[in-house]
């Protein structure tokens, strides 16, 4: 039996992470302290100065566990990390798991390639960014792409690998054709050096060097070239005229702006590389009611670059917090050189902070006024469908279910879940149809349906027994929708009377397209205008469970491909397989693939790419 009090007792006076935990043993907060015994203890002290989501958090800690550093930013790193891997209940939350897309230009390699990432490997390569999106990667890729002549392929010209001819790229003048001809490699890396000014902001210098080669061009007569340089030199300025330039200091930075509203706040972050504004992304974290804004701040700062690639020279804030000193730190050994983590009082960088601010207030509003838009058109859906199926109550949680097979073959199920008119994913359920064999779309429903309401009776009887906590199966939905008609809604309804449970069911009715036209609710069939908030909820939770069974489906089949063919081939192995399909895309690509296209593709070598080579033509001369 854990005894907290003997617990507290024996609490050292270092520095370290603390886990508190439910009587189910779940992590429900993490915290880090300078000091374990001071921080702990606090919190089992009086209640009197304890905002309510900390009571709330108390009455339901049940034990706790800790961890010893030898520094506070170790136990800063450590925390930031069992946040993000065990999501607590209590902590805020930054639920955005996306990696940022860079562009790299890789210098480490003969006739360097750019190109998009979103890893930054210590291989000497160049890296910039990060932006905010794979598009504005892509537009500035393309701007490259059709200023200078690079190659795309991924040859080992250290290797000395040629090919016997070139691709397309170099027959339509997108490539110089290092892979086949001998290129001035000297001419090569003039155009790198010029993406690198380009890249880092130096787009003026750049201009300044174009309009020198242009003059030079056309004093020799080399009116052709002249006029390349002159149309180079119009694209750079019209980028010049899109970018705004916010700082004069041309160290990158980024600068981090909060709004807080009543239970929630809008961090606003702007991405400043070389003095102009590359980027800026938005960030909505909830449950923040009651907490201070320093330790909203830190929470945001720690989550936010334990995830990212990249850390600037410098991070502007609005607010001091209290381990300010540790973030500044800890991002100076993750960037491997000094990083500055500054409020600045006056000046161009207040008015800097001050401005992502703003944007972080008007993007609240924004939210805010989005999402009671999007409450009240969801009402008016379920308050549509409360009346045409005359139920008693609103259907706040509808469950909806869909049966996939192509040609019989591995026929999968799918439920998807709606709370109050919006997704709820987290509740979301998969199954592979285990009793039913061949295209049997009611027997494949029957079985789901059993599945998911037979495991929420055995759960919400363990929850009774405080022998489980409350999960997705044990709570019931108002409105079961099924894809089909009447036969569909009758099988739902046989088992649920088998079970002595009595929740409404509803069908879709569909016509000869197979578009919804009505439902049918007790063997009556109700239309509903398709320019109605209740139709169109319908088509949304529709949609939703077709696409949540095909992509199961998909999955399936695909993964049964994989192994029936890549498997069979010597010296293929999982690392090599996904390589090859995260390259190629698909079998019949890698079919298709040359073996030095095989061969360049990380972790293959040229004998697993003659196997792979060798294993499909065999099975071409086999079928022919």
């Amino acid at each position: 039996m854990f005894n907290i009090e003997e617990k507290l007792k024996k609490l050292p006076d270092q520095p370290g992470v603390y886990l508190m935990k439910d009587k189910e043993e779940q992590i429900i907060y993490v915290g880090k302290a300078i000091s374990l015994k001071k921080r702990v203890r606090q919190y089992f002290q009086s209640s009197k100065n304890h905002t309510p989501k900390v009571n709330a958090m108390v009455k339901n800690i049940e034990e706790f566990e800790y961890i010893i550093t030898d520094t506070e930013v170790e136990a800063l790193i450590l925390e930031a990390n069992l946040i993000k891997k065990h999501k607590p209940k209590y902590n805020i939350l930054l639920r955005d798991d996306k990696q940022y897309p860079y562009i790299k230009v890789t210098t480490n390699e003969k006739f360097p390639r750019v190109i998009k990432t979103r890893n930054i490997l210590k291989d000497g390569a160049k890296y910039f960014g990060p932006y905010t999106s794979g598009g504005a990667v892509n537009d500035t890729l393309e701007i490259i792409n059709n200023l200078y002549p690079l190659r795309t392929c991924r040859m080992n010209f250290d290797k000395n690998e040629r090919r016997q001819r070139p691709c397309l790229n170099y027959y339509i003048g997108r490539c110089l054709g290092p892979c086949h001809y001998d290129v001035d490699e000297k001419k090569y890396m003039g155009m790198i050096d010029e993406i690198l000014l380009f890249l880092n902001g130096r787009e003026e210098k750049l201009i300044e060097v174009m309009e020198e080669k242009m003059k030079e061009a056309a004093k020799s007569l080399d009116y052709e070239s002249a006029a390349k340089y002159r149309d180079k030199i119009n694209s750079l300025n019209l980028i010049l005229e899109k970018q705004k330039i916010v700082s004069h200091t041309l160290i990158d930075q980024d600068i981090i702006g909060m709004a807080t509203g009543i239970d929630e706040a809008c961090v606003q972050v702007f991405f400043v590389r070389g003095g102009k504004v590359t980027g800026r992304e938005h960030f909505i974290l909830k449950d923040t009611e009651y907490l201070e804004r320093g330790e909203i701040l830190s929470s945001f700062i720690k989550q936010f670059y334990i995830g990212t690639s990249y850390t600037p020279k410098e991070i502007l804030v609005e607010d001091e917090f209290e381990d300010m000193e540790a973030v500044s730190s800890w991002l100076s050994e993750k960037r491997g050189s000094k990083v500055s983590v500054k409020v600045p009082k006056r000046g161009e960088k207040n008015l800097l902070v001050e401005m992502v601010r703003k944007n972080a207030l008007d993007m609240l509003v924004q939210h805010g006024d989005k999402l009671k838009r999007k409450m009240d058109e969801n009402l008016k859906a379920l308050n549509e469908l409360k009346e045409a199926l005359q139920l008693d109550d609103i259907p706040k949680r509808i469950e909806a279910f869909d049966i996939s097979n192509i040609q019989g073959v591995e026929s999968v199920g799918s439920m998807v879940v709606f709370e109050n008119g919006q997704s709820k994913t987290s509740d979301y359920r998969r199954f592979k149809i285990k009793t039913v064999l061949g295209p049997d779309d009611y027997g494949s429903m029957e079985e789901i349906i059993y599945r998911r309401f037979n495991r929420g009776i055995k759960e919400k009887d363990l929850i009774k027994q405080n022998i489980a906590r409350i999960e997705s199966f044990s709570v019931f939905p108002d409105l079961i929708m099924m894809d089909g008609g009447k036969g569909q809604v009758n099988v739902a309804k046989r088992v649920l009377n088998e079970l002595g449970l009595n929740i409404p069911v509803c069908g879709l009715v569909k016509d000869d397209f197979h578009k919804t036209r009505a439902l049918t609710y007790e063997d009556i069939e109700i239309e509903l205008t398709t320019n109605s908030s209740g139709f169109k909820l319908i088509t949304r939770i529709q949609d939703e469970a077709h696409r949540f069974a095909i992509n199961y489906h998909r999955s399936l089949r695909d993964k049964k491909m994989i192994r029936s063919i890549l498997d069979d081939i010597k010296g293929i192995g999982d690392k090599r397989k996904k390589a090859l399909l995260k390259a190629f895309g698909s079998i019949d690509n890698i079919k298709k693939a040359t073996v030095e296209e095989l061969a360049s593709v990380e972790g293959m070598n040229k004998l697993a790419a003659q196997q792979v080579s060798d294993f499909f033509r065999a099975q071409n001369t086999r079928k022919g």
